[in-house]
């Protein structure tokens, strides 16, 4: 049997498709065709990846990727090649008033986007604030809105944090839930600088509900491992990182996993203020929750099929028949100091190198990073590091590709 591609020799890791240690995976017209242990047959492109592993692709469950929409809007391409996420969840960044603008978008990105829409008409178009005036949180336009884009909706988000709600109380979070009960969908909730209070956010959110930040030392108040927050994960609500510039602690995580109470999915929040640092990406995340003894496995399956089911979505494993959307890392074995939001730091034992990532079947190509847009505050070495890495692709791009010895005449020269 012939193959498009053919992938041999590597380490799987999929744990959501039951397919953890040494396989092979086949690919047929952008399709996952195969995986066993061994694969026999011709393919048009076959790739020894010994001493390599394979994920699915992965899943970032919080990221803002509506480029040039609002303040925290980045394109995703530039780090999606290099970091092995094919599913870029947006978490909020359109409301009613411009989810059609940022549709259009979408059109334009090879990654997969599914999106949670703003109960807030307005989006992120603003650093914070969407949620003061309620005249913008209007229930039928998000209704709406949400009805007659389920091809691309499959959440409802509502920020929950003083700068964003000012005195509306939990009102803004009633109406995500009156918005997501009419189109039954789940809904996401931002805690952050309180009030509101997370035991009082918590008893309102529903089994199948995610709760983003659920780490976040500036939520925790005292510690975030309060009564309601134990009675929400026993009873369904989903736990997800979203790490993002503000809202990651070491020391909160560390409490919960040690009261049983692993995150249900690894998040970024990756934006405009923390691709630079401190999240960077997906690969350094998932480093995080291994220097805090998370294991491997654990780790990658809470960042592929974990967030892939909470949102009932068609990716995060290598099923026979789904897209081929896969990752290939190089898995380094060392001591790679890493900090949190607040400056404390951890030491993990191994890091994800990415080798390749693959939508429906071809390989991402590769794309230049771009300049912070100039709202975004950096520290000095931020700047420095940013000015050096595009003066590296200057050099590297202004050299010929080869030296003569590696090309060929390709329109010879005849008679006189």
């Amino acid at each position: 049997m012939g193959w498009d591609l053919l992938l041999t020799g590597a380490e799987v890791i999929d744990v959501g498709g039951g397919h953890v240690g040494r396989f092979d995976v086949a690919v047929q017209s952008g399709r996952v065709a195969a995986v066993a242990p061994r694969l026999t047959g011709d393919a048009v492109r076959h790739l020894d990846l010994t001493g390599k592993v394979i994920t699915p692709g992965l899943v970032d469950l919080h990221t803002h990727v509506f480029a040039g929409g609002g303040y925290w809007g980045i394109d995703p391409a530039p780090i999606a090649w290099r970091s092995g996420v094919t599913t870029w969840v947006d978490a909020g960044s359109s409301g009613a008033y411009n989810f059609p603008a940022f549709r259009e978008r979408l059109s334009g990105y090879q990654v997969k986007v599914p999106v949670l829409l703003h109960v807030s008409a307005i989006g992120l178009t603003g650093q914070e604030g969407e949620a003061r005036d309620l005249k913008h949180l209007d229930v039928p336009a998000a209704i709406a809105t949400a009805q007659a884009n389920r091809e691309h909706i499959v959440g409802i988000k509502v920020r929950m944090a003083r700068g964003t709600v000012g005195g509306n109380a939990l009102e803004p979070l009633h109406r995500a839930i009156e918005v997501a009960t009419a189109c039954q969908l789940p809904v996401m909730v931002h805690i952050g600088d309180r009030p509101p209070n997370a035991e009082d956010v918590v008893p309102l959110l529903r089994p199948g509900d995610i709760i983003t930040h659920c780490a976040s030392g500036i939520a925790a108040g005292p510690n975030l491992l309060t009564p309601q927050m134990r009675e929400a994960y026993q009873r369904g609500v989903a736990f997800d990182i979203g790490h993002g510039a503000g809202s990651f602690a070491f020391d909160v995580l560390e409490a919960q996993l040690a009261a049983g109470m692993p995150p249900h999915s690894i998040s970024t929040d990756l934006h405009s203020r923390c691709v630079h640092g401190p999240v960077f990406d997906m690969p350094t995340t998932m480093a995080k929750m291994l220097a805090v003894g998370m294991p491997l496995e654990q780790v990658v399956q809470a960042a592929t099929a974990g967030p892939a089911r909470l949102l009932d979505l068609d990716v995060g494993t290598l099923a026979v028949g789904s897209r081929a959307d896969l990752a290939v890392f190089t898995v380094v074995e060392g001591r790679f100091e890493l900090v949190d939001v607040h400056g404390n730091r951890r030491t993990s034992p191994l890091r994800l190198h990415n080798e390749a990532t693959y939508v429906a079947g071809q390989p991402l190509p590769a794309v230049a990073p771009e300049p912070p847009p100039p709202w975004v505050p950096l520290t000095s070495a931020q700047r420095s590091a940013f000015s050096h890495q595009q003066q590296a692709v200057r050099r590297l791009l202004t050299e010929p590709l080869v030296d003569p010895d590696g090309l060929e005449e390709q329109f010879p020269r005849h008679g006189g």
